[in-house]
């Protein structure tokens, strides 16, 4: 069985506990400073007076980007089924 760690994370100027694998925390911890380093980009870049409006403003954009990466798979797996599909094809004719 697994141990878990509890650490803390911080975001936005609050403190998070969590329970967590071991494999997690190296993911977690960067994903808590890359949110740091976007809320401190969009404070500096805008007038925001509501930490929640730059958390909003985060969430939309990392959302975005996992969205925008699904889409882009779609395409190259439904191109490399058709490439799979003509192979198939070709070597077909060349056994019959």
């Amino acid at each position: 069985m697994s141990e878990h760690l509890k650490i803390k994370l911080s975001i936005a100027d609050r403190v998070y506990p969590l329970t967590i694998l071991p494999q997690q925390e190296e993911g977690l911890r960067k994903a808590a400073k890359d949110i740091e380093a976007m809320i401190k980009k969009f404070e500096q870049s805008y007038a925001v007076r509501d930490k929640q409006d730059v958390l909003a403003m985060c969430a939309l954009q990392f959302a975005s980007k996992t969205i925008q990466r699904d889409l882009a798979g779609e395409g190259e797996q439904a191109e490399a089924a058709l490439k799979l599909k003509s192979l198939e094809e070709l070597i077909q004719s060349q056994l019959s």
